[in-house]
């Protein structure tokens, strides 16, 4: 379906990677379950070898459900092409792989994902990769760190368990004057708050399976790429063996549709329990960038025109054993990795810092905000402080 290049976001969700007339009038592009593709004559199969990103040449490269998708978040984000993987982890590594040989070395903002620093520490550093990790903060300083063999700044705003802000035009700027490229995990804004591209980024990953899913019930990921970086970060992927399930593209698709709304439920509840937890004499403070007096506001106002549910807040010293007694009465919020569902989730953050310790006192908490009715989400949250504050007593 075509749209015109001044659509609003609301109307991408809304139309972008449908095709009703060319599927019977079904309204949401179908699933297409195929490995084999058929081809009539030679001559057809070797044209479409010639184009195998472009068209149907096998199922690991892609179906319709592929393509409906991929096509929906680059028009949403503002990129060339996208590439769907199965999971926010393998579009991080595809969009690093295609840009890394032995004896490179990349530099990863110290807030990344731990999957992320998992990967640059264990997988690159066997292949001969060097990873640097460098302040979030840094902004233009980023070039004091810049090496002759530097390929790859990856950068991640904000930090999905500490919420710093990076000055991502600053750092983009800095790394193509040495001919490195710029990759950044759009995760937390998703492409309806930010467009990474309009801020000097080359290559975008999203862990599909958070917002852009927004049910909890499928793994996916998207990589979104400029005109020149798509057939390196592609054939990465080809190489890498990575093809996502048909039923779970189906899930994303049918989860953008209605991620615009989801969004602003998500950022209205997340701003009421930051804004009532800052007053709360348990906690220390709150790590949430849409906060006027958060130390990366005037970055994310800049930057980007809305703010997801996910959030962070420090808490005074207080013991394992009360933090435990808060969190296993939770009613609400429940214990579990990932975020981005309709669920309220609630843990402890565990970080690993090496460039900039994290100079917390008290424990690190995460919650995700889910679409329950914020007030029953706070009345929940002051039964646990009130659990942890008389454990300590």
């Amino acid at each position: 379906m075509s749209l015109r290049d001044d659509s609003k976001p609301d109307t991408i969700l809304t139309h972008a990677g449908r095709d009703p007339h060319n599927n019977h009038g079904v309204v949401n592009p179908p699933v297409y379950h195929a490995s084999t593709i058929l081809f009539p004559t030679v001559q057809a199969m070797e044209d479409a070898q010639k184009r195998r990103f472009f068209s149907m040449t096998y199922g690991r490269h892609g179906t319709p459900t592929t393509f409906a998708f991929e096509d929906a978040v680059a028009k949403l984000e503002g990129g060339w092409k996208a590439i769907a993987v199965p999971s926010g982890l393998a579009a991080i590594v595809g969009a690093i792989t295609g840009f890394v040989s032995a004896g490179d070395h990349i530099l990863v903002t110290d807030n990344a994902y731990g999957p992320t620093r998992k990967y640059c520490d264990d997988a690159l550093a066997r292949f001969g990769v060097a990873t640097t990790y460098y302040d979030p903060s840094i902004g233009a300083g980023i070039s004091a760190l810049i090496r002759p063999n530097t390929k790859l700044v990856f950068t991640e705003a904000p930090g999905s368990l500490t919420f710093e802000m990076q000055d991502i035009p600053a750092i983009a700027k800095a790394a193509h004057a040495r001919g490195a490229k710029v990759v950044m995990d759009n995760t937390w804004a998703t492409p309806l708050f930010c467009k990474p591209f309009d801020l000097g980024v080359d290559v975008v990953a999203h862990a599909a399976t958070k917002y852009i899913v927004g049910h909890s019930d499928a793994m996916l990921g998207i990589i979104d790429c400029t005109e020149e970086t798509y057939l390196t970060v592609r054939n990465a992927v080809a190489l890498l063996g990575y093809s996502a399930a048909p039923d779970d593209l189906y899930l994303g698709l049918r989860g953008l549709r209605t991620m615009g709304v989801r969004l602003r439920q998500h950022q209205q509840t997340a701003l009421a329990l930051a804004t009532w937890l800052k007053k709360r004499p348990e906690v220390e403070r709150v790590l949430y960038p849409a906060l006027p007096d958060d130390p990366g506001h005037a970055l994310w106002k800049r930057d980007m025109s809305g703010a997801s549910g996910l959030f962070g807040f420090v808490l005074k010293p207080y013991s394992h054993k009360a933090v435990a007694n808060m969190l296993d009465g939770m009613e609400l919020y429940g214990m579990g990795a990932s975020w981005g569902g309709f669920e309220s989730l609630i843990l402890p953050a565990h970080m690993t810092r090496t460039a900039k310790p994290w100079d917390a006192k008290g424990p690190t908490l995460r919650i995700h905000a889910g679409l329950e009715d914020p007030d029953d989400l706070t009345k929940d949250l002051e039964r646990g402080l009130e659990r942890l504050r008389s454990t300590n007593e």
